[in-house]
């Protein structure tokens, strides 16, 4: 059987996912799962799924908008349009989506099972119940929309479904997973994402038992039009006992309205743990992580969250902020998608993915090291503010191809804080011309021939020279 794992309330947005974007949230998305069924087993990436917070940083690794409802449609998008051609070598099923496509689910599974031998037929009906659970069963306010149900060949599940609420104009998503439950009708969350919005009655609540037990037996003796006359008396004459709204014992995701990355919003010793991280383990493995022709200190700064989505514990992903500074935001939140860098990152995790099915795990290895070593290093805090951060990387997001739904990100004109000339011209992970740096002294200089690490100790930033033509 199974049970609820958790939830999340998320501001509601609307727009769609560009074609730029959605493309590279497809292929990142599979890459990535198919490194964590290489690692630990599709049972754990289902369990990963059904995680409020670290399905939230899934999306915002992936360059989706941090904080929106958005996240949980465009991942889901991304994992069923990126894992189908993988399907047969996975054992792996994304089926659902949203509106039309969450009613296509059942017909999806059935069709499934038929193949590759699965009851597809008694997972269509635990769909149809974990839809009516989240909908009737507990009645938050919340209006499902959206049904994502991830199967794997030997009938294990998790589901992802999400409600909205126009009046507050927020979202509710719950998470469920085929581990451990035992009803659909009592305690069966894993967990529930979402604000307190005030009067919630949760049938699905252990304390319930005797209020479901109650209305059966009053819909057999009463009939359905007595209950009505009852029902109306009682409302008018005293107001419902508010109930709690989630059992306290399940993740439970919340996240801001404000579209920006604040330093409220990261936990930045684990920032600075991520770069660090790719400033000490980067020279030493990039004979493993460097084969992809143009990888720079960019890329293994983002790969080194990518890792940590992989390999991290679910402790780590308590704010989720913190994964969007890998790749941007489609919004330009924290700061646009650098294109140059999220297709390095693609092209590093397919080849060590493809060299790991021949049995070579080296570069695999190298990115779980990166984790390793950003946990090491965030103990000592030293590194760049959450604002300077996103300072420098809005500033230099011309030289990363930094694009956003409002077009690409404009070279900047006249000089930065410090002083030194800012260049229009795009370099590092593109290779397109010199990167200007900065000497400790704080004068401008344009790079080396040979790899040098420049900046105080705060910094920990890594340059390497323009590959050779």
């Amino acid at each position: 059987m199974a049970r609820r794992t958790g939830s999340a309330d998320l501001p509601l947005h609307g727009g769609r996912v560009p074609a730029w974007l959605a493309e590279r949230m497809a292929r990142l998305g599979a890459l990535m799962s198919e490194a964590i069924i290489h690692h630990y087993g599709r049972d754990e990436l289902l369990r990963r799924l059904a995680h409020p917070f670290w399905f939230q940083s899934f999306g915002a690794v992936m360059g989706m908008d941090w904080h929106s409802s958005g996240i949980t449609t465009s991942v889901l998008g991304a994992l069923k349009r990126g894992l189908k051609p993988r399907a047969g070598e996975l054992g792996l099923h994304v089926c659902g989506g949203r509106g039309r496509h969450s009613r296509q689910t059942p017909d999806e599974l059935t069709a499934i099972g038929e193949k590759v031998g699965f009851d597809g037929k008694g997972l269509a009906r635990a769909s149809r119940l974990v839809a009516k659970v989240d909908s009737a069963a507990v009645q938050d306010g919340f209006d499902i929309y959206l049904h994502g149900f991830i199967v794997a060949d030997d009938g294990k599940w998790a589901i992802v479904q999400q409600g909205l609420n126009d009046n507050l104009g927020q979202a509710r998503r719950y998470h469920w997973l085929s581990e451990g439950l035992k009803s659909f009708v009592e305690a069966p969350h894993a967990a529930i994402e979402g604000r307190l919005q005030g009067e919630i009655v949760n049938l699905t609540d252990r304390r319930a038992a005797a209020s479901r037990a109650g209305q059966v037996e009053m819909l057999l003796t009463l009939g359905p039009d007595r209950i009505a006359r009852e029902y109306a008396l009682i409302e008018s004459e005293a107001a419902r006992q508010a109930p709690s709204s989630a059992p306290p014992w399940l993740p439970h995701l919340i996240m801001p309205a404000h579209h920006d990355v604040r330093a409220s919003d990261v936990i930045t010793r684990r920032l600075r743990g991520n770069f660090a991280a790719a400033a000490e383990r980067g020279p030493q493995d990039f004979p493993e992580l460097l084969l992809v022709p143009g990888v720079g200190a960019r890329t293994v700064r983002a790969l080194a969250m990518v890792a940590e989505v992989i390999h991290g514990a679910p402790y780590r992903f308590n704010d989720p902020a913190r994964f969007s500074l890998a790749h941007g935001g489609k919004d330009g939140h924290p700061f646009p998608v650098p294109l140059d860098v999220y297709d390095k990152s693609i092209a590093v995790l397919k080849s060590a993915i493809a060299r790991a099915k021949l049995g070579r795990d080296e570069k695999l290895a190298a990115l779980e090291r990166l984790d390793r070593q950003a946990q090491l290093a965030e103990r000592f805090d030293v590194g760049p503010t959450v604002e300077r951060t996103i300072a420098e990387e809005r500033r230099n997001s011309h030289l990363y191809g930094g694009r956003s739904v409002f077009g690409w990100a404009p070279a900047p004109h006249g000089r930065d804080d410090r002083g030194a000339e800012l260049s229009p011209r795009r370099s590092e992970d593109g290779n397109r011309g010199p990167l200007r740096e900065m000497s400790r002294t704080g004068a401008a200089r344009t790079r080396s021939p040979a790899a040098t690490r420049v900046g105080d100790a705060a910094q920990m930033k890594l340059v390497f020279p323009p590959r050779s033509k």
